[in-house]
């Protein structure tokens, strides 16, 4: 699956539009990241256990969307973003959308 940001795939062409697509997943906070994450508080520095939570929050959002595409019959996936919010106080959405097409 062809996954781009712009409005066309450079080097291909738009064939047919399938419509929008998307994914999305809601992570929650760990007690165990939450107590590491406390400690870099005290003396600063990147918080790499959420760091990684939500690399991985990105990472099943966007498989989501890819399935999505892909039972609408596409190739590629135009226009994509991702988005986040939070839901509650120690959870947050992470939601990958697009237009899913067939590029040439």
């Amino acid at each position: 699956m062809i996954i781009v940001t712009t409005d066309s795939v450079p080097g291909k062409e738009t064939k047919e539009l399938k419509g929008f697509v998307r994914g999305s997943t809601v992570q929650s906070k760990h007690i165990g990241r939450d107590i590491m994450a406390g400690l870099k508080t005290i003396v600063g520095g990147e918080i790499k256990e959420y760091t990684e939570m939500m690399d991985e929050a990105r990472q099943k959002a966007i498989g989501r969307m890819v399935e999505d595409a892909k039972n609408k019959g596409a190739n590629a996936i135009i226009c994509m973003r991702l988005e986040t919010s939070a839901v509650m106080s120690n959870a947050s959405e992470i939601i990958a959308y697009g237009t899913a097409v067939v590029v040439d």
